[in-house]
């Protein structure tokens, strides 16, 4: 017998909304203050797995298609192609570059290599921590 568990999904719903917000929030104020790729992933990896406890996992592979495995490798490679890109300008191996722009809509912003680089550590976490959760769901 299949159990109804509406009110369970309708809060999760909200609750993995939240929870993504607060990774973004975590993800972008990581070079100023504590937080950051590392952190941020963690939080980005809880809404999967939280949608993995409440859902079944077949429907939430089916609704993110994703390899996690795949996205591990990209967030490395990302992290460390971001070391190599210093190189490339005659800096030492992960020598961060930032400059102010005016952005529409934003008005002056700055942009840094470092959030480069915090999305590919974001991308290494979350497809460890989820390849990790989903492999021990299938050991059980």
């Amino acid at each position: 017998m299949k159990t109804n568990n509406v009110i369970l999904h309708a809060v999760v719903k909200l609750v993995v909304f939240i929870i993504l917000t607060l990774s973004v929030y975590l993800f972008l104020s990581g070079h100023h203050k504590p937080g950051g790729g590392f952190i941020g992933g963690l939080v980005l990896a809880s809404a999967f797995v939280l949608l993995f406890i409440a859902f079944d996992i077949e429907a939430i592979r089916k609704a993110i298609p994703f390899d996690f495995k795949r996205v591990a490798a990209l967030g490395a490679f990302i992290s460390v192609g971001t070391g190599f890109g210093s190189l490339l300008f005659g800096e030492n191996f992960l020598t961060q570059a930032f400059g102010y722009f005016d952005l529409p809509f934003f008005g002056t912003t700055e942009l840094t290599t470092v959030t480069i680089f915090e999305t590919g550590v974001a991308l290494v976490v979350v497809g460890v921590v989820v390849t990790i959760i989903l492999s021990i769901v299938e050991d059980v």
